[in-house]
């Protein structure tokens, strides 16, 4: 990650040890996902893998793929790896240690392996797309002896192109992404020859960087990026809308809403109108930037017909999300805040947490000395880093735990 990264300790771990010593392993379970032309899903015991290059890597401080996804089937037993490596290509050349053997090659291959992967997001393309034409015969190589032996340990593959270059248009900028769409469409066609699920995110994220800045440096995503990468994520997988739009009628005491909603009380005296709502899928928590929320397509739109002049204040649970006038209501206001934001806020920490640990877990920064050739000065840590699996495995809990949203009450009241 080009963002630092603060090490739990070996000591902290040891709080929750614990607490996770009743968690039993599980073994992998043979995905859903089987073919390009199924529906995608996920199902209890699968171990989801994020391999790649940076674009993959930097996620690990965002956590946005792993939360679209663990939002969509809330509840259950399913675990998320990142073994993106910055600069890495299909040979795992920047997966080098001093340590030899293994190679960085067979270092990707026992990575991959002792993840125990059932579905395997694989995003490569970018790093080779610098050799142009020359490298594409190569790579093509490279991406099935990879998918080879992905297949060999019974995992379903997902392919994913690379993302576009961001920078100021330029011949060298036209260039580059010339070669990126090359090698997305190769990406693509290697799929399609191997029954295998494509997910082009170039295009989407182009898009994207025309209306926000999504980059760090134009080639790098920012947090705004990696929210519309997992959307992207979600549109390729053919995943349905996360959220619907909410109408109710009050003259005609009419509910219009994919989302279930039951209407509990409509008081003309009092203008007070109460409804509870089970959302299908916690909402993405929209990127900050400058440390504000920016307004993403992330919110929901309630519509409120049939309602007396005046200004309406809106609760949902405890907490009070927006005023808006009888006008306003009638022609829908977009919600963007309240207890599922915030449910979903606390889980996109939880991944993060989690991720970090694990980041630091199956590649230390001294690697060489705890597990590699002199281990012999400091391999008594090995102990320390195994152990930061039962913090792992807490985590993932609490994951599971509040990857679910709950039914929530909504209260609007005329305010005098």
């Amino acid at each position: 990650m080009r963002k630092q990264l603060i090490v739990l300790t070996y000591c902290s771990s040891l709080l929750f040890i614990g607490l996770c010593l009743v968690a039993s392993a599980q073994s992998p379970a043979v995905s859903g996902v089987s073919s390009s032309d199924t529906a995608f899903r996920l199902t209890d015991g699968d171990r989801v893998v994020f391999l790649g290059n940076s674009l993959i890597e930097d996620d690990v401080q965002f956590g946005y793929l792993e939360l679209a996804l663990t939002t969509r089937w809330p509840g259950r037993n399913v675990t998320y790896r990142n073994l993106g490596w910055s600069g890495d290509n299909v040979f795992g050349d920047a997966r080098s240690y001093v340590t030899s053997p293994p190679t960085p090659y067979e270092l990707l291959i026992q990575q991959i392996t002792n993840a125990r992967p059932t579905v395997v997001f694989l995003a490569y393309g970018g790093v080779e797309a610098q050799d142009g034409e020359t490298g594409l015969a190569r790579f093509k190589q490279g991406l099935n002896q990879l998918l080879d032996k992905i297949d060999q340990l019974g995992a379903k593959t997902i392919l994913v192109s690379p993302i576009p270059v961001l920078l100021p248009s330029s011949t060298n900028v036209t260039q580059r992404n010339a070669a990126l769409e090359r090698y997305a469409s190769t990406i693509a066609q290697t799929a399609s020859e191997r029954k295998k699920r494509y997910i082009d995110v170039f295009k989407p994220i182009q898009e994207a960087g025309k209306q926000l800045l999504i980059t760090d440096d134009g080639i790098h995503l920012n947090e705004t990026g990696y929210y519309y990468l997992a959307k992207a994520f979600e549109t390729g997988l053919g995943l349905p809308p996360r959220t619907n739009n909410m109408t109710i009628d009050l003259a005609k005491q009419t509910v219009d809403s994919a989302t279930p909603l039951k209407l509990m009380n409509t008081d003309q005296a009092t203008a007070t109108v109460r409804f509870v709502v089970n959302e299908a899928y916690l909402p993405l928590p929209a990127p900050k930037q400058d440390d504000k929320a920016l307004e993403v397509d992330n919110g929901q739109l309630l519509t409120i017909k049939g309602l007396k002049k005046g200004f309406y204040s809106l609760r949902i649970d405890e907490d009070e999300v927006i005023t808006a006038s009888a006008k306003q209501w009638a022609e829908g206001v977009v919600i963007r805040q309240g207890p599922s934001f915030t449910r979903s806020t606390e889980l996109q920490s939880l991944v993060q947490k989690k991720n970090k640990l694990h980041f630091f877990q199956y590649r230390p920064l001294n690697q060489t000395y705890i597990i590699g050739f002199r281990s012999y000065e400091q391999g008594r840590h090995k102990k320390g880093l195994e152990e930061q699996s039962y913090l792992i495995t807490w985590l993932e809990g609490e994951i599971m735990a509040t990857n679910q949203p709950k039914p929530v009450t909504y209260s609007l009241t005329l305010l005098k």
